[in-house]
Parts: C-alpha cells; structure tokens; sequence
C-alpha cells in the first residue's frame, strides 16, 4: 500500500478504521483497535504497529510501554476499503490485560487463552 492508496482507505466519520493484528505465522488473531491516517503512516513508516486511541484521543505505538510489540509483516485492506489487517511478528502478549491474544475468552466467559505476563508489574 503506497502512501497514494491510503486515500482511498475508507475512513469513518471520525477519520478511523478499524484494524485486526493478526500473527502471520500462526494465523492467530491478537486484537482489534483502530488506526487514523497517521497511525497508518507511522506504521508504513516506521513497520511496527501503530494505533490510534479512542480513549485517549492519541496514537499509540503497540509495545511502547509494555515492550510487547508488533514488528509489520504486511498490511492489507478488505474488499470495501474500511477495514485493515495488520499481519504481525508478536513479541509477548498482545491483550493489556495480559493474555497472549485479546480473544482469550469464550463467549460463556470460559478462559481459552494463555496469560503470559502480569499488567500489574508492566503497567505500574
């Protein structure tokens, strides 16, 4: 995706979209968050993940803080333009709540996936 093609990213109202961090050797799919027109770039840019926080209203680098991060393997774009996927290299956990993927629990609130560091001593 050239800097040109970024244009034609489907943008939502509030100039983001969403994107999926997928590990692109196992397939595993890590997170979900969403990405602005600068976090895209950052990403291209730099090829370690970048996202933009709704809460925060500020793009954050995955991995910054926690030095659990997502080196870019390749970035790709769905068939109407409004989502990305981001295929990733993981280095630790990817969910801030400690698991390796945010998806780490069923529906019925069974936990299917594994813890592989405490927030507590990562995010004091």
């Amino acid at each position: 995706m050239t800097a040109d093609h970024i244009s034609s990213v489907n943008f939502n109202e509030n100039g983001l979209v969403p994107a999926i961090a997928q590990d692109a050797e196992s397939g595993e799919v890590l997170m979900l968050a969403y990405v602005s027109a600068e976090a895209l770039d950052r990403t291209r840019e730099t090829g370690r993940a970048h996202y933009y926080s709704r809460s925060q209203e500020a793009l954050w680098e995955k991995g910054a803080t926690s030095g659990h991060t997502q080196r870019i393997e390749e970035i790709r774009v769905d068939c109407d333009r409004d989502a990305i996927l981001y295929l990733v290299e993981q280095t630790g956990g990817a969910c801030h709540t400690g698991y390796h993927s945010c998806f780490f629990r069923r529906i019925d609130d069974e936990t299917v996936g594994e813890k592989v560091f405490d927030p507590e001593t990562v995010y004091d």
